[in-house]
């Protein structure tokens, strides 16, 4: 089943006099239950249409269409409640809030959701179970090591129940053991639970779970198998 669509998608950057297309005429679509990288060289385009499926960044022009909404035609507080309500973002930076523990920061986006607070504390604490972390519910980032930081970012992307998750290189900046836990859970997510997860990457261990590998190179698509 395709839950994902772009079409004839655009993103036309000006430098001066110069025009720089980030992405350049993208048409693919996504079904659900895949496993997929995204991979090219820096300045490919991979964030980018990674952003431009998850509605973080407007495309210059083109569709972007998730389960039959057009997400380029939603107005800004309705495209918030739809990234809320359907997307997962786990990114490379772990972006988790400093001053709240684990568990605060995996309920946070629930809390948005408005989640009661019951079904927040179980959820919150089977994500933490789910990622190893349960005994680390109460530390906060600073506290945490860099793979422990990003399996919370993954347990945040995954609390609001998300039609599929988007990872923007998430193994960038984790060692191997962390990198294969933490994709090993993934794996185990997309198969018992036929989770949809799309990443852009340049990690290989990442490329070499994937089950579909998507190449870009100057905004286009020259690859797909």
């Amino acid at each position: 089943m395709k839950i994902i669509e772009t079409i004839n998608l655009f993103k036309i950057y000006n430098q001066g006099e110069q025009e720089i297309k980030a992405l350049n005429d993208v048409s693919i679509d996504f079904k659900k239950g895949e496993f997929t990288a995204i991979v090219g060289p820096s300045g490919s385009g991979k964030t980018t249409l990674l952003n431009a499926i998850g509605g973080l960044d407007t495309p210059s022009s083109g569709k972007v269409i998730i389960n039959n909404t057009d997400i380029t035609k939603l107005k800004s507080n309705k495209l918030i409640d739809f990234r809320l309500n359907n997307i997962g973002f786990v990114f490379q930076a772990y972006n988790l809030i400093p001053v709240l523990t684990a568990k605060e920061n995996i309920e946070f986006i629930m809390l948005m959701q408005g989640t009661s607070a019951k079904e927040k504390n179980i959820r919150s604490l089977e994500l933490l179970k789910a990622v190893g972390l349960e005994d680390r519910a109460n530390r906060r980032p600073g506290q945490l090591s860099g793979g422990q930081q990003q399996r919370v970012a993954v347990a945040r992307a995954l609390a609001s129940k998300p039609k599929f998750v988007l990872a923007d290189e998430p193994t960038a900046n984790l060692d191997s053991i962390s990198t294969a836990n933490l994709l090993d859970m993934m794996l185990k997510l997309n198969k018992e639970e036929n989770m949809t997860f799309i990443f852009s990457t340049h990690d290989q261990r990442v490329i070499d779970r994937a089950n579909r590998i998507i190449t870009l190179e100057d905004g286009k698509i020259i690859s797909d198998k």
